[in-house]
């Protein structure tokens, strides 16, 4: 509860303090930044281990938090990334090893900092804990558990969306490469940027954005990579060639 708390407050402080910019808020700008600045040091002293590296407990959540919200100092970055992928591929063998919390930054945290084959691995799984065991189980929507088939039921929603974290995001963001610019909002302006992975030959995806409709179609055929991309009119968009 203390990482978790200290982590989103955090995050939180540096929400605000984006929010109060936007608004021309200068003075309350400045207040949030230095409470975040404050809250960051008093979660790497408390959190942050040194030799060797970890923070918190060392599980996925804690390394997910603190990769997604930036909070630790720049040299441990990818020891802490590191560590999240050994707890991955080793101990979880290619499996989610998060609840709601760490699974709602999960696959982006991965794909951002250049590991989106580990996100793959986590999407296309089909046995326990993942997704596809829930479709290979028959279900027609998330558990609240990844045993929902055989968990206690008074704790054990059948429509528990949260638990699908941040994947259809994911899906949408790094696979299709759809991706709207936070400076410049309703998809004025699109970032288009996919990131092939694993065995995956082909993604179609489309997009209801407020400025209307973008696609992005990819397919890998003879060892060639072809994309097609579709944005609506009044829009620009600036596209990544992977």
């Amino acid at each position: 509860g203390d990482y978790i708390g200290t982590a989103y407050f955090y995050y939180e402080l540096t929400l605000m303090r984006r929010y109060a910019r936007l608004l021309g808020k200068m003075n309350e700008a400045t207040r949030f930044q230095r409470s975040a600045e404050r809250m960051k040091k008093a979660f790497n002293d408390r959190f942050l281990q040194t030799n060797p590296p970890r923070v918190g407990n060392n599980s996925q959540t804690s390394n997910v938090l603190a990769l997604a919200f930036h909070l630790l100092p720049g040299k441990y970055r990818e020891a802490i990334l590191n560590n999240l992928i050994d707890n991955i591929m080793g101990e979880n063998a290619g499996h989610t090893g998060t609840g709601l919390i760490g699974g709602q930054w999960l696959m982006r945290v991965l794909s951002d900092n250049g590991r989106p084959d580990i996100a793959y691995v986590l999407a296309a799984q089909k046995t326990y804990p993942s997704w596809g065991y829930m479709v290979e189980h028959g279900a027609t929507t998330i558990w609240e558990l990844w045993n929902g088939d055989t968990g206690d039921p008074a704790m054990n929603s059948h429509n528990h969306v949260m638990l699908l974290g941040d994947l259809i995001v994911w899906l949408y963001e790094d696979l299709a490469g759809i991706k709207a610019d936070p400076e410049k909002p309703a998809f004025k302006h699109i970032v288009m940027r996919p990131q092939p992975v694993g065995d995956l030959q082909f993604v179609n995806a489309d997009f209801n954005s407020m400025s209307g409709q973008v696609k992005s179609e990819w397919k890998i055929k003879n060892k060639k990579f072809h994309w097609n991309v579709s944005i609506p009119a009044n829009t620009t968009a600036k596209v990544f060639s992977p």
